[in-house]
């Protein structure tokens, strides 16, 4: 995880950090000084605009595409590989090596847990 990420994560948190990355991730996104009335409020919320400009006043950033992050967090929801795949531009065998990569993956549901065990 790169520098930038960690610094975005722990100031907006993974929710903001994930609208972030879904909004302007891959690309160089300037950050206003005054947040209120911009177009980066309206993407991510004036609390998490509010944020940025704290951080990067004036500034341009490169947004990370952060797919690590977001796949994680998007199994953590439940989703499938599929929509996990659509939502980041992969493909389901490039989301299964994403997560076979990844040293903290979190497993996804086996199965329903309201069943019950035949064997």
């Amino acid at each position: 995880m790169s520098d930038l990420t960690a610094e975005l994560m722990d100031a907006l948190g993974i929710e903001g950090f994930i609208a972030l990355t879904e909004a302007h991730g891959g690309i160089r996104l300037y950050v206003p000084v005054e947040p209120h009335g911009s177009q980066l409020a309206s993407d991510v919320g004036l609390d998490h605009a509010a944020r940025l400009s704290k951080l990067f006043p004036g500034s341009y950033i490169r947004v990370p595409l952060a797919r690590e992050v977001r796949a994680q967090h998007y199994r953590a929801l439940g989703e499938s590989n599929g929509k996990i795949a659509r939502r980041l531009g992969l493909t389901e065998t490039g989301v299964d090596k994403l997560f076979r990569r990844s040293p903290n993956t979190i497993d996804k549901p086996k199965k329903d847990p309201r069943q019950i065990e035949m064997f």
